[in-house]
């Protein structure tokens, strides 16, 4: 797996990545991940890449860090 790239976020970590024909887009926000896959095939370059991590595109991971973090919680509460 190949770094190609980072983008500054004041939030969370975004890397991104390239192997086995896909591009990786990590979201790391505490102990919480989210990776999102893409075909080589389906983005131009790796500036069409960093062009899907928009604002919209960060809002909605950051949602789902909190919808996660709430997830996680309510399972630990249960053990």
């Amino acid at each position: 797996m190949r770094v190609i790239g980072e983008i500054p976020h004041p939030h969370c970590k975004i890397t991104l990545f390239h192997w086995n024909n896909r591009y990786l887009i990590k979201l790391e926000h505490g102990l919480l991940e989210q990776t999102y896959k893409i075909h080589e095939y389906d983005v131009g370059s790796e500036e069409d890449l960093r062009k899907i991590v928009s604002a919209d595109f960060l809002a909605e991971a950051m949602r789902g860090f909190v919808l996660m973090d709430h997830n996680l919680h309510r399972a630990m509460d249960a053990v």
